[in-house]
């Protein structure tokens, strides 16, 4: 165990509304560092998989068109080349390529869990459906619940129980014994399976970072977005540290997915208009640190070497 007593700190990031200097507002020093780091693993995860830059550059000019056209919603169709040409810096002639072949409506599209993947969590977390100890309970393939065919007909009336158990039987997520199915991952993270993993890797951190740029461009941060670090940990302290967050993440899932349809079905049943969506999630990285001994990479500066608990500007 380390002996050297660690500090906590809590800060918190200065809000849009407080007071700034003049011309702050184009100071883009602290962007460029923010958006450097956030390119860096998208970079590393495109050369991995052999996307070229031009692919990539070509979505970012796409990004950058639907971003400045959401931005004015309502420029005048013959002002709308010259306006994105003027907010993105890309020629007009661009503009126009951009926006002749990108015609699709630019709101952000929900991005829908897929059957399996429903019936997976609402298994993992329900109540009802765990032993006395809290492991997943078996389930008959069919017949009257607690069984399979009720669970997927619960979830989803459109795809057949059938379908469901081939398809999270492919996924390594549950296995049929007889006439019995068992769910053998506590995860919904499939193995072997790159597509799907490409998409919830869009998915959770895409909501993750929509979160964090609605609370830096807003007065009144609208999302929760929290986060401690620490280091000067070594590896065993890391894997205890991963054990207690997998728990944690357990009691979570257990409490909010009866929540959240306890309240589907309220809203259902009171008519009101079920427009929203939300997505709740935890994670945890670790990496070496770089001013470690033997390294081989520059130190930090003595500051970063103190444990810090910061929360993000949010809720």
């Amino acid at each position: 165990m380390p002996t050297r007593k660690t500090a906590a700190k809590a800060t918190r990031p200065r809000s849009s509304g407080d007071a700034v200097e003049p011309g702050a507002a184009l100071n883009h020093g602290s962007l460029q560092e923010a958006l450097q780091t956030l390119m860096q693993p998208l970079a590393a995860l495109a050369v991995a998989r052999g996307m070229p830059f031009g692919t990539v550059e070509e979505m970012l000019k796409t990004a950058f068109v639907d971003a400045a056209r959401m931005a004015h919603p309502n420029a005048s169709a013959n002002r709308l080349v010259s306006r994105i040409s003027t907010v993105t810096g890309l020629n007009r002639r661009e503009v126009t390529r951009l926006t002749k072949t990108n015609g699709r409506d630019v709101r952000s599209r929900p991005v829908r869990r897929s059957p399996a993947t429903q019936v997976f969590t609402r298994w993992a977390a329900e109540p009802s459906l765990k032993t006395a100890n809290g492991s997943p309970l078996p389930l008959r393939r069919q017949g009257p619940a607690p069984s399979f065919e009720e669970l997927a007909r619960s979830v989803n009336q459109d795809v057949h129980p059938r379908s469901l158990l081939e398809e999270l039987c492919r996924l390594g997520l549950v296995r049929l014994d007889g006439e019995t199915v068992h769910l053998v991952r506590d995860r919904f993270v499939p193995e072997g399976d790159a597509e799907r993993l490409l998409g919830l890797l869009g998915s959770n951190v895409g909501d993750h970072f929509k979160a964090a740029v609605a609370n830096v461009l807003s007065d009144s941060p609208p999302h929760l977005e929290q986060a401690v670090f620490a280091d000067e940990l070594s590896q065993t302290s890391l894997d205890d540290l991963r054990q207690v967050m997998r728990a944690q993440w357990q009691e979570l899932l257990q409490a909010t997915v009866p929540l959240l349809h306890r309240l589907i079905e309220a809203d259902r049943k009171g008519k009101r208009t079920q427009d929203q969506r939300v997505r709740i999630g935890l994670y945890v990285y670790s990496e070496p640190t770089t001013d470690h001994p033997g390294s081989g990479k520059t130190k930090k500066s003595t500051a970063s070497r103190k444990a810090v608990g910061k929360s993000k500007r949010g809720e």
